[in-house]
């Protein structure tokens, strides 16, 4: 993983001509005591008030760890325990946010996000709008915004990112992570291998559609990516070697996001596809599905449209030109930068490929492994794209061939 310093000094050297976002975090620590050394972190801030905020399950995971320690350091505190809705998960929707915000006193001087990824979004955007900074403490390592600026919430039952605040701090403790659930490990590795979708997709929306392009973002990305593939036995294993890895990916992923000041270099069409899955769920008022199980899944489909039908259509200069008018100069864009499309589409791994790595730390590998049925597929390729103005492939697709069954 990049240190911190390397991150500061190779952002400010990077040469791609876009603004990249000031790095305020002020230390990262994974170790066997991180919670321990969260407190000498704070006392040394000479923070007067902390809120911590958590859910039933994670505070007992380390809530509870951190307030005795804060008790033993005399260190005024607050705990703001997010109740799940009534399908029993903690949501970060508007009523999760009002309930941090109400929960988090005015002295509050710092928030302490103790959780996974939604305790994170509903930490980010509470302490954000209550002008707080706060600190992460991951308890599993499920996800790679941890240490980004992106809350993604879910507000009248759509699911938005809105670009909040990073962590000044975070402390992944190896021994919280490596006791987490093993579904919330896999779904880890499931978030980081839907780069490739999403990386191939922020390289067309530059091409296409002149989105910024940072090939240094796009590197942590990707070094982050095979570090998780190279090491996909250890992480399976759970050992400490395995989620030092893991979770230092993870994070990398996220120094990614930040210092470009959006999502792109992590989340592309795969992730789009991931959130109409879970607002269809949310409108259901089925139970939510970890969103790196979604992502790894949703990878898959995305990749059997890219790598064959998209990358045929795009491989044949005839038929792009045959297609129907309306958006033309997208669609001159990619007549325009065909080679260097297909160069990206070659890269991109089969579906089975991601599948069989799933497989190997027993995550959910199919659709149907989530409960998502085959006409939630072809409705979420069709309309996911709508979800964001971001341009993917997936969007390219939708609106110039009006052909929309799942490959």
């Amino acid at each position: 993983m990049i240190t911190l310093n390397d991150l500061k000094e190779q952002s400010k050297a990077c040469t791609c001509g876009n603004k990249h976002i000031d790095v305020v975090i002020e230390k990262v620590v994974i170790s066997q005591n991180a919670l321990t050394e969260t407190i000498i972190y704070l006392s040394e801030k000479k923070f007067q008030h902390v809120t911590v905020v958590a859910d039933s399950t994670t505070y007992q995971v380390a809530g509870e760890k951190i307030t005795s320690l804060l008790k033993e350091s005399t260190i005024p505190h607050q705990v703001v325990v997010i109740q799940p809705n009534d399908q029993g998960d903690v949501v970060a929707d508007e009523v999760s946010l009002i309930e941090a915000m109400l929960g988090i006193p005015q002295e509050t001087d710092v928030v302490i996000a103790v959780g996974a990824g939604t305790i994170h979004d509903i930490a980010r955007f509470s302490s954000y709008k209550m002008g707080k900074p706060f600190i992460s403490v991951p308890t599993a390592p499920s996800v790679d915004g941890f240490n980004s600026m992106g809350a993604p919430v879910v507000i009248k039952g759509m699911k938005t990112t809105y670009q909040m605040q990073t962590p000044i701090a975070l402390f992944a403790d190896l021994s919280i992570l490596q006791a987490a659930p093993k579904e919330m490990i896999a779904a880890g590795f499931g978030d980081m291998i839907g780069k490739y979708t999403s990386l191939a997709d922020w390289r067309f929306s530059h091409l296409v559609n002149g989105e910024p392009y940072c090939p240094f973002s796009a590197r942590l990305t990707r070094e982050a990516l095979k570090e998780c593939e190279n090491h996909v036995n250890e992480i399976a294993q759970g050992d400490r070697k395995g989620i030092r890895i893991l979770i230092e990916a993870l994070i990398q992923s996220g120094y990614a996001m930040l210092i470009v000041g959006h999502s792109s270099p992590a989340s592309g069409g795969e992730h789009h596809v991931s959130h109409f899955w879970e607002m269809k769920f949310l409108q259901q008022q089925k139970p939510q599905v970890l969103h790196g199980a979604k992502v790894g899944v949703s990878s898959q489909v995305i990749l059997d449209l890219y790598k064959k039908r998209f990358k045929e259509l795009v491989a044949s200069k005839q038929q792009l030109e045959a297609l129907p008018a309306g958006k033309t100069d997208e669609l001159l864009k990619v007549l325009e930068n065909r080679d260097e499309i297909l160069t990206v589409l070659a890269s991109l791994p089969e579906s089975s490929y991601i599948g069989d790595q799933l497989g190997k730390l027993g995550g959910a590998v199919k659709p149907l492994d989530l409960g998502i049925d085959e006409q939630l597929v072809i409705e979420s390729v069709k309309n996911a794209h709508k979800i964001r103005s971001r341009y993917t492939m997936l969007k390219f697709w939708n609106e110039h061939t009006g052909t929309h069954q799942h490959a």
